[in-house]
């Protein structure tokens, strides 16, 4: 995998803004005033990995529709929400909502769902073994280290057999709920250094966004969770903007650019075509968001 971490994890402000202008200049914006409260600025979008076709696409297919877009590729899951909190982004899209819930209730925030993306899988990789029964015992497999898809992976971790967590599990375990009992231990580490770690261990959670950069094929996972399954909910990626933005008509408009056919199609074809196409509307998003808030106040 090529793809590192170009942001530290501790950030400011100012670094996030100069990040932004980056990406800025990098889109040709670069002698265009930015900042939401100029009607003529381009709509600014937070990704992670803005390489992928279908935002090329999706580009394309905004201007076609009059609506200038700068697709910014922030490269680090910290940082697309306090960007967008502090109004260096109009809109992200990367995130699913179990993520945005806990930004929301750990920075007493309200960023809120206008759209559904996808659900993607999240997937076991080996190097070293063919199958979930060929990893052996005291195996070593790594998994993204932010709280809520470190949860994730260790739920996928047990439904494969291959550990075993305290009380059954939750959105909200850690490696320390991890009983000795298991057949593995884990390692965490930031997401995007999973897939790099495939040759000096067992194993790896490979979030969706580096599978490809990884050169990885979704078909060749040893495990992965159900994306259409009822469980899968809170994992259903959104766009997201401020709360007072979750009505404007444009930024809606761009949601439904995003279900495009051709996007779609792009968007199915980085992720190997395990993405589970998603719907929900904004009401939906919201119930289900705050679901989840709820639950993680009340612990």
């Amino acid at each position: 995998m090529t793809r590192t971490n170009r942001f530290p994890r501790a950030f400011s402000a100012l670094a996030v803004a100069g990040a932004l202008a980056l990406g800025l200049s990098a889109c040709g914006a670069d002698e265009q005033e930015t900042g939401t409260g100029d009607t003529d600025a381009p709509i600014k979008i937070g990704v992670v990995n803005s390489a992928d076709d279908q935002w090329t696409i999706f580009q394309e297919k905004a201007e076609a529709a009059g609506i200038a877009v700068d697709v910014i590729d922030l490269g680090d899951y910290t940082l697309p929400n306090p960007a967008l909190t502090q109004g260096e982004l109009d809109l992200n899209q990367f995130q699913h909502l179990q993520f945005l819930a806990e930004y929301n209730v750990n920075s007493d925030e309200d960023l809120t769902p206008i759209g559904a993306t996808a659900v993607y899988p999240l997937s076991l990789f080996s190097t070293k073994h063919d199958s979930v029964d060929d990893i052996p015992e005291g195996a070593e497999i790594a998994i993204p280290n932010d709280p809520t898809n470190l949860a994730r992976a260790l739920l996928v971790l047990q439904e494969a057999g291959l550990i075993e967590l305290a009380d059954g599990g939750s959105s909200s375990s850690t490696e320390a709920d991890v009983l000795d009992s298991s057949r593995v231990s884990v390692i965490p580490v930031d997401a995007t250094q999973t897939a790099t770690n495939l040759e000096s261990i067992d194993g790896a959670v490979v979030n969706n966004d580096f599978i490809k950069d990884a050169s990885l094929d979704p078909e060749n996972a040893l495990f992965s969770d159900n994306a259409e399954s009822e469980g899968a909910l809170p994992y259903i990626n959104v766009w997201v903007s401020r709360a007072e933005d979750k009505d404007n008509e444009t930024f809606h408009e761009l949601v439904e650019i995003s279900h495009d056919a051709e996007v779609e199609a792009a968007l199915q074809e980085a992720a190997g075509g395990s993405a589970f196409i998603a719907n929900q509307d904004e009401a939906e998003l919201a119930d289900i968001l705050a679901g989840i808030e709820d639950s993680l106040r009340n612990g």
